[in-house]
């Protein structure tokens, strides 16, 4: 992989990381399209870094009302006080409940996940289903609870979305919120929720792919690497900040058009022969 491949790739995780239309899908028909068949694992895991970077800069504020939440509720339960959930750490207790599906789920499909990486049936396929799922939305329950009204079954449903996002095509973003819609959460809720519960996920991807990794891989790929999670982190600031307006004003569903014209255009390229 060239520079130029690192940062096209980079500018599609970024944008498509967020934007509820997979990421993951997108790399895989960005590197089809470039002529990579085999999977890029390694690369891939560099832009989910940078995206993940992205997370931590937009969503500080929530992050930190969170942890501090979490370890008040832990300091208050040391001295025997009566427990406190407040509304960070209610949001730390189901993002830490909601990761065990997530890696659970996750782990159980490891084993398959270079051969879906390389499947461009598969991809537009589940794109089809992506789409459906975001078209739903357009009747999603009104209003819905914030963070203080969140509840363990929530979380769960949350962190199982959030696990089976980890096929190819399925948008994590999209789902994610969707369930958290469709659960009764308010739209600012759904979005935080989503991309907070994003953060151990992706760490434990990053974590796991290096740990496998060949040293001597890592050493020859660092560039493009550190290129693409560049590229990655700078597009995907924008591309949160540009959803979550859109989520405000109600427009979510539109994204479902896309994912669907692009599966048709990946169907279309199958059936050329590319």
């Amino acid at each position: 992989m060239g520079p130029w491949e690192a940062l096209i790739l980079g500018v599609v995780q970024g944008l498509a990381e967020f934007l509820p239309v997979s990421s993951s899908g997108h790399l895989v028909l960005a590197q089809h399209l470039l002529g990579m068949r085999e999977p890029e694992l390694l690369f891939d895991v560099a832009v989910h870094a940078g995206t993940l970077l992205a997370v931590l800069v937009v969503f500080k504020a929530a992050i930190f009302e969170a942890v501090g939440g979490f370890f008040w509720f832990l300091a208050r339960a040391g001295r025997r006080e009566p427990v406190v959930w407040d509304a960070g750490a209610r949001v730390a207790g189901l993002v830490i409940l909601g990761s065990v599906p997530t890696a659970i789920l996750g782990l159980s499909v490891e084993h398959w996940m270079e051969w879906a990486f390389a499947s461009l049936p598969l991809v537009c396929a589940m794109l089809t289903v992506t789409g459906a799922v975001l078209w739903l939305t357009r009747r999603a329950p009104a209003g819905g609870a914030d963070a203080s009204g969140l509840t363990v079954r929530q979380g769960l449903i949350m962190g199982v979305v959030q696990g089976l996002a980890a096929i190819p095509g399925i948008s994590r973003s999209g789902t994610t919120i969707a369930a958290g819609l469709f659960s009764g959460m308010d739209r600012p809720t759904a979005a935080r929720m989503s991309f907070l519960m994003s953060i151990p996920a992706i760490c434990g991807a990053v974590l796991l792919t290096a740990l496998k990794a060949d040293p001597g891989a890592l050493a020859a790929q660092w560039p493009v690497m550190v290129l693409g999670g560049a590229a990655a982190a700078v597009t995907g600031y924008a591309a949160l900040r540009l959803l979550l307006g859109l989520l405000s004003r109600g427009l979510f569903h539109w994204f479902a058009l896309y994912c669907w014209l692009v599966a048709a255009g990946g169907f279309g390229a199958l059936m050329l022969g590319y």
